[in-house]
């Protein structure tokens, strides 16, 4: 059981690492934001964080073959997502520093997280875990479950800690803050891309 608990501490802090760098992203642009928006945040990257290896070991388990035909499209899904929303940040930030200072304080709040590019944001952070039922493919459903517990927790603190950076971050750049925001997760999606791609 030990050794369960800490392979899935060391799973849970590898996989977090992406949502981590995306909560820093969404502390930088929404500076002000609230306890309990935060808690919200980090709490759907952690739920999904969690639910992707679960998925990932019922596959491995019992639809073998499907899985592997789909783990292939892994990356391309969350660069194609990652970019999308990235993408969209850098073009709001662009325009809102083009309409001037005080045009941007106005629309400032228009840049803040939406819970549908919440959502997309965790799945696209989590889809990599998937790949951790190959991981835990052995294991009984009771301990693939704990471990995606375990990796849904430790994703949580992470990600709260992300957004306690950025936020202090988005103080301090506020006025090129969404911009900011969006380079990190094209970059993100980058990265992802080319790890799932070329195994880096």
């Amino acid at each position: 059981m030990l050794q369960l608990i800490i392979n899935a501490v060391l799973l849970g802090v590898g996989l977090a690492m992406d949502a981590f760098s995306v909560s820093i992203a969404n502390g930088i642009i929404e500076p002000d934001m609230k306890k309990g928006r935060m808690c919200k945040i980090a709490g759907v990257y952690a739920v999904f964080q969690m639910m992707m290896p679960m998925i990932g070991w019922f596959l491995i388990t019992t639809v073998e073959g499907i899985f592997n035909s789909f783990k292939t499209f892994i990356p391309w899904i969350a660069l194609i997502l990652l970019l999308f929303i990235g993408g969209k940040m850098v073009i709001e930030g662009i325009k809102d520093r083009k309409q001037g200072e005080k045009k941007e304080e106005k629309e400032q709040p228009a840049a803040k997280l939406t819970f549908g590019e919440l959502i997309v944001q965790g799945i696209a952070t989590s889809i990599d875990a998937l790949s951790v039922g190959f991981t835990i493919s052995d294991y009984s459903a009771i301990k693939a479950f704990a471990s995606s517990l375990i990796i849904g927790v430790i994703t949580l603190v992470i990600c709260l800690i992300g957004l306690l950076f950025g936020k202090k971050i988005g103080n301090k750049f506020s006025s090129i803050a969404t911009i900011i925001g969006g380079v990190i997760l094209i970059l993100i999606g980058i990265e992802v891309f080319v790890k799932g791609i070329f195994g880096l």
